[in-house]
């Protein structure tokens, strides 16, 4: 079986697939939801995408691949775009308005330091083309696996490098929080089937889908993402219309990602992301012990507490460092805001941060 380019298109893992492809799909559809359900339990970040992505890695490597069509990845996109921009802050500009240079400065030195460790990386050829730099953007983990394949990018050692930083860079959020004294308090249960205003529903998986149709049809790399993003910001600011997606329409969407990305895994891929790990572990733990030097420098200087500015100056795992700090007696506005803010500027200038450090280390294709 061949594996087209990785922008989207239909792939297929490269080892023959020797079971039925109904069991296949059946043995894809179990394995995923008990995966999903262990890191749930374990309160991994981003489960409902890393549950069937190890899942599809499992299958690919062992003969298991299913075909994943490129209208259904291209679909899961919008809708990820537009969860994205449904999860704004309405007080982001404000914020920013009341504190844009404690902002400039927290937002350029965590991107400066993740692109210097990127660079770093990327000159030891340790992952080919800018796979290291892209892999070691702090934050919008799925942003970037996204839109690093069409900018020459391996996606999978991409999405391999951004959620093991997502997941230590979430532990230790967690670990400093409680070494402060805080008690984190459990999220509440998620209602996958809640109450849906089925005409707002249909609007944003309507929008979505047209938004990330023309992003592929304009082959601007990353579009499928970008432009749903692009127009749920729109929508959320403008107040034209709400954004509704239902967790259970999330879950599928992730669950698409995490298959896409998972069966364009091979077992040489996968050793080679082993041999990795433990120079990729030493890369996060130095972005991390640096963000938390920024975030001693925003106390002192700033005189933000502490655990605020060592939650917003924390380099990704948006989504579970809001779990963390509304849980807490932080500035939630302020880490919120700092955090959005890092993350529209990695997605806005990512794709020229690779070219230009790329260039620097002389990395070729």
């Amino acid at each position: 079986m061949t594996e087209r380019n990785p922008a989207g298109r239909a792939f297929e893992a490269k080892r023959p697939a020797t079971w039925p492809v109904p069991l296949r799909w059946i043995a894809l559809l179990l394995v995923s939801a008990v995966i999903v359900f262990l890191l749930e339990l374990m309160h991994l970040p981003a489960a409902l995408l890393l549950g069937p992505m190890a899942t599809a890695v499992l299958m690919a490597t062992m003969g298991g691949g299913v075909r994943i069509g490129s209208r259904a990845f291209t679909s899961a996109q919008g809708i990820i775009g537009m969860m994205i921009a449904s999860n704004m802050p309405l007080s982001l500009f404000s914020e920013l308005k009341s504190d844009w240079p404690i902002f400039i400065v927290g937002v350029f030195s965590t991107v400066a330091a993740a692109a210097f460790l990127g660079w770093l990386m990327a000159r030891t050829k340790l992952f080919p083309g800018t796979t290291a730099i892209w892999g070691s953007s702090p934050g919008a983990a799925s942003a970037m696996t996204l839109m690093s394949a069409g900018y020459g990018a391996d996606m999978r050692l991409v999405a391999f490098m951004q959620y093991v930083r997502v997941v230590c860079v979430v532990l230790a959020a967690t670990i400093v929080a409680r070494f402060m004294g805080v008690t984190i308090v459990d999220e509440q249960a998620t209602v996958w089937f809640p109450p849906v205003d089925w005409l707002a529903f249909a609007a944003t998986i309507a929008a979505a889908l047209v938004a990330s149709w023309v992003g592929m049809r304009l082959k601007v790399p990353g579009g499928p993402l970008l432009l749903p993003l692009a127009a749920g910001m729109v929508l959320k600011f403008s107040g034209v219309m709400p954004i509704v997606l239902p967790p259970w329409v999330l879950a599928i969407s992730f669950a698409a990602i995490g298959w896409g990305i998972g069966m364009r895994f091979t077992r040489e891929v996968v050793a080679h992301a082993a041999r990795a790990l433990p120079r990729v572990l030493l890369s996060v733990f130095s972005l991390i012990a640096i963000c938390g030097c920024f975030a001693a420098g925003l106390v002192h200087f700033a005189g933000i507490d502490p655990l605020s500015a060592y939650l917003a100056t924390s380099p990704g795992g948006a989504d579970s460092v809001a779990i963390i700090a509304a849980s807490t007696n932080v500035d939630v506005p302020f880490v919120m805001a700092m955090q959005v803010t890092r993350f529209i500027f990695v997605v806005i200038t990512g794709p020229a941060t690779a070219r230009l450090l790329s260039r620097s280390s002389q990395i070729h294709k």
